[in-house]
Parts: C-alpha cells; structure tokens; sequence
C-alpha cells in the first residue's frame, strides 16, 4: 500500500466524540437528559464545575455527579473551573469523574507534578487552556494528559459565540501533536454549533463540546443528530 494511500485510508477513520455539556442543560432534569443524549447516540457528556472564584459562577458538586453517576452508562468527562483543582479530585474521581480536567492557569510551577498527582486519582486527565493561553505553554505535560481541552469562549458561562482565533490555536496543537508523536485527544468548548462545526473537526478537533446548540428549545435528539449530519461525509462517527 503507497504511503498516499494509507494517508486517505486514516483520514476515513478518523472519528470523532461529540460530548454535550450540560451546563447548558435543565438543572431540574438531569437524570432524564442524560438518558436523552444517550438515546441520541452520544457516549460522552461534558460536566463543568465552577466555583465561582476562578470564574465567576457556581454550578454543581461531586455530591450530584455521584448521583448522576448511579443511573448512567455515560463517559464523565469532568471539567474542574476551580482554584484548587487537586484538593477536590479525589472526591471528583470517587464521585464517578471518568475524566478529571483543570486549568493551566491555575499553576504558573510544579504542573508536570501536579498533572501526575491528578492522573495518579483519576482514571484519565485533561487540561484546558483559555483563548489567550498559549499552546507552547503545555509542552513539558503534553506526553502525558489524556487530553488537551482547547477553550473557544471564555470559560464560565455558556451560549457563547466560538472566538475564530482559537480554531488556529487548534490547528496549531494538531501539529504538534503530530511532530511529537503523541495520541491525546484534542478537545474544544464553546460557541459549537452546526455552522461551525466542521471547521473546528477538520482544524484537528477529536472531541467536540456542544451545549446551548444541543439544548436549545429542548429540542435534544434533533440538536445532536443536526450536529452529526453537519460532518457526516467527512467522518465515521461514534
């Protein structure tokens, strides 16, 4: 097989994870809107957690991810927006966090060591980046988080519009992947829509964040099958 040709063969396959967040979500009605996105053919669902100090929000605990967790079959990809990610992950990866994600921003020293200590709790580790943090910054931790989450709004509210500069910052990690080596996931959050969509896959994006586009007027089998059909003759998806 010529090199060209196993080159288009892995631009075939490449899939991708679409993971609504449900910050974006009824509050009220967790239970049954994880068993919507489910149904919906989603395996993943995106969990912010803020503090309302590393920004200016409050939104859930491990008290009700664990609660959560008891009637879900759902990958737990859990985004800790907290001054002090370390000292609560423990109770995040025992609440059911199959993935603990924090902040670059949070430590300026020590985040190799820090992102070993998380990934020594958890069952898998992300870290995210706003808008303005540069990529370079993640070198010496890239080989070993499970996945890099490329923030495309400012984090701490949703309904957002997708900042245009981040997809560069996207691509750029993409390539480095690539030079590297490596296998993480890439992940983006924020202002996904259907419009825009593709963009942010072909850019390099593995797993794709959605949460007013998947929440809106309720509508959430449709939102997500909408979101799908917008790269459907680009990917196999799951």
């Amino acid at each position: 097989m010529t090199r060209a040709k196993v080159q288009r063969q892995s631009k075939k396959e490449k899939r991708f994870i679409l993971a609504p967040s449900i910050l974006s979500a009824d509050f009220g009605n967790l239970n049954n809107t994880l068993e919507r996105i489910e149904k919906a053919g989603c395996k993943w669902v995106h969990i912010d957690v803020m503090d309302g100090h590393f920004v200016p929000n409050i939104t859930l605990g491990p008290d009700i991810i664990s609660s959560l967790r008891k009637n879900s079959g759902l990958f737990f990809d859990v985004h800790l927006m907290i001054e002090d990610p370390l000292k609560y992950a423990q109770a995040f990866a025992d609440a059911g966090a199959n993935q603990i994600g924090f902040h670059r921003e949070i430590y300026n020293r020590n985040l190799k060591r820090i992102t070993l200590m998380i990934k020594s709790i958890a069952k898998k580790v992300s870290i995210a980046v706003k808008p303005e943090t540069p990529i370079d910054s993640l070198i010496n931790v890239l080989p070993i988080v499970d996945m890099v989450l490329v923030m495309t709004v400012e984090p701490g509210f949703g309904g957002q519009k997708l900042l245009t500069p981040t997809i560069n910052k996207v691509r750029d990690l993409s390539l480095l992947k690539e030079k590297m080596g490596l296998d993480f996931l890439i992940a983006v959050d924020g202002g996904i829509n259907d419009k825009n969509i593709l963009c942010v896959y072909t850019a390099g994006a593995d797993v794709i964040v959605a949460g007013s586009s998947v929440f809106e007027k309720d509508k959430i089998e449709e939102n997500i099958k909408k979101l799908y059909e917008a790269v459907n003759k680009q990917i196999l998806y799951k």
